[in-house]
């Protein structure tokens, strides 16, 4: 395998599939056979995902609310999701561990570095939940410092789209996408790629990052592989 160590990161809004609201359990349990066939294969995995899906801290003075408070919600959903992802995880007999910014006793264990890197030495899928722990940092900075944190070998960042693109692919027919970039280009371009925090954590680090769709079977065990799989930012 090419990797030994790898954070995934997956996106909270594309648990909801077509939905509008929620989580689509099909698809969490598709994402969830896709890491179980790499963690067959002997990759230690960790695992950061978004909660989007549930509530978005960023927008919650829209509504109203405090943006702290608003983040700290945006905490809780992301808690939501990864105790979904653990429940489907264990249904295929994986072994995994849920651990959280913030104390919360009764579902999870709080993150401590050497524990964390401990449960991944013993073959257990270890999830992050909660982000940070703090408000104004997204989870993509969640999975950036902890993956620096872990020693993590790459970020594979799962996505809707095969890669990254000079323009949203989206919304525009011709849009180019990049096999490679590195970080300075990918900055001078002002490609979307992460938020500014966790896009520095990794180019500071010389922790690559891989742009794929996850929603294509066989990605996942592709990219640990070696195969060329999505946009790698380096």
């Amino acid at each position: 395998m090419k990797y030994k160590r790898i954070l995934l990161k997956l996106s909270g809004e594309a648990l909801m599939s077509d939905k509008s609201y929620g989580i689509d359990s099909s698809l969490l349990e598709k994402y969830s056979q896709q890491i179980k066939n790499i963690h067959d294969k002997g990759i230690e995995i960790a695992i950061v995902i978004g909660g989007g899906n549930i509530y978005r801290g960023i927008e919650s003075e829209k509504s109203g609310i405090d943006r702290v408070q608003g983040d700290y919600m945006g905490m809780l959903a992301t808690l939501m999701n990864s105790m979904a992802l653990q429940s489907h995880l264990e249904k295929l007999e994986c072994d995994t561990r849920l651990m959280s910014g913030f104390n919360i006793d009764q579902v999870c264990e709080p993150f401590i570095r050497r524990r964390a890197i401990r449960h991944l030495e013993k073959g257990r899928i270890v999830i992050f939940g909660a982000g940070l722990g703090k408000p104004y940092f997204t989870t993509d900075s969640t999975a950036s410092l902890r993956a620096v944190e872990i020693e993590a070998n790459i970020v594979l960042k799962g996505t809707r789209v095969d890669g990254v693109y000079d323009s949203d692919p989206e919304k525009v027919k011709d849009a180019i996408k990049f096999n490679e970039i590195s970080f300075d280009e990918a900055y001078e371009r002002n490609l979307k790629i992460m938020d500014m925090t966790a896009f520095t954590l990794c180019k500071e680090n010389n922790l690559p990052i891989i742009v794929f769709d996850m929603n294509k079977p066989g990605n996942l065990v592709k990219l640990v592989e070696g195969k060329k799989v999505g946009t790698l930012i380096y």
